[in-house]
């Protein structure tokens, strides 16, 4: 008998994309008594739950639940309390996974150790901007050592620190809690490094796919980015153990420039640092652009360097963000206690 399985998808304004999402978990090849499907909702003001209500009508083992906090470790939590599963699956509203992703999911919870397994994710798009974006996401020079993202279906399987839309064993929740309301972004980090903490192991496969997809537009990757970067100062103000230096490289990175751009005037020096830092990113930018546009993408080329600045930059300047925010946080008074008491 097959384990039973919940899926929790946490959503809010996915029009576009859930409809797809929803048909890639139908057509899963797993027994479809054997799971279920709880997609909980931040109040969407979109055409959103009309299409998941729609679904539903042929979707037998699909629930509907309402998220009122909006944010997505609020939604996740919802779904843990409903949820039935002795396997528990993440998975976002614009991802479409491949037929025999759950099945390989249990498949590998059962022939591992590990307390979550998960895959590869192709990044994809319909633009032009975002296919551009896709192929940036899918870079060890854009994302660093995101396996999940660059590893591509060809890798190695392993273990890993994170990854994305795993599958959890049911007493993963019972032994270490649900996840942080807090962390508004990087909760997979925050929960994934628990897990670690406690003994638990990821391990990431190959056979286990899923397609992504990225922002359309460099606005909305800018700000994806930025608060990537600015939620990770929350995480590791929770878990300083949890640092690494590669988390240092896009502030470092925006410092420099800032610093850079602020001191030039008055020195030559300075200017000639700064333009040998200028020239070696786009040295660098530009030949990891290049061979990323073998196979026919050479369309991409021109906006490619220009996507990897934003990712880097953008994440930089939320790290800061992030990091000035907490300074601030410290220095400020505590609230009287006469502010927490109700007017009559």
């Amino acid at each position: 008998m097959p384990p039973f399985i919940t899926i929790i998808m946490p959503i809010r304004n996915e029009e576009k994309y859930i409809g797809l999402a929803l048909d890639s978990i139908r057509e899963q090849d797993y027994p479809a008594d054997s799971f279920e499907v709880l997609v909980v909702d931040g109040m969407s003001d979109d055409a959103t739950r009309d299409i998941v209500l729609a679904k539903g009508r042929e979707f037998t083992n699909l629930q509907l639940l309402d998220n009122p906090g909006k944010i997505v470790p609020c939604a996740l939590n919802i779904g843990l309390q409903r949820s039935r599963g002795e396997v528990i699956i993440r998975v976002d509203g614009h991802v479409i996974l491949e037929p025999d992703y759950v099945s390989q999911c249990v498949h590998y919870l059962e022939q591992t150790s590990a307390a979550c397994v998960g895959g590869v994710i192709s990044s994809i798009n319909t633009s032009w901007i975002g296919q551009a974006i896709a192929i940036a996401m899918s870079s060890k020079f854009g994302v660093g050592n995101a396996h999940f993202r660059t590893r591509g279906t060809e890798g190695k399987e392993g273990y890993v620190d994170c990854l994305a839309f795993g599958a959890y064993r049911r007493e993963v929740f019972d032994r270490i809690g649900g996840f942080d309301e807090e962390m508004v972004r990087c909760q997979d980090d925050e929960f994934n490094y628990r897990l670690r903490k406690k003994g638990g192991k990821i391990f990431l496969s190959p056979r286990i796919r899923s397609y992504y997809f990225t922002r359309s537009s460099l606005g909305h990757l800018f700000r994806q980015y930025f608060q990537y970067g600015e939620w990770k100062i929350r995480v590791l103000a929770k878990h300083f153990s949890m640092m690494q230096y590669r988390q240092f490289i896009p502030p470092l990175f925006v410092i420099s420039l800032l610093t850079g751009l602020l001191l030039a005037p008055f020195s030559q020096w300075v200017r000639l640092i700064l333009g040998a830092e200028l020239a070696l990113y786009i040295l660098c930018a530009l030949i990891n652009s290049i061979l990323l546009c073998r196979d026919n993408r050479i369309q991409y080329l021109p906006v490619l360097p220009v996507i990897f600045f934003i990712l880097h930059s953008s994440y930089g300047l939320g790290f800061l963000y992030g990091l000035v925010k907490a300074f601030l946080a410290r220095l400020a008074p505590p609230r009287p206690v006469w502010d927490n008491v109700p007017a009559h």
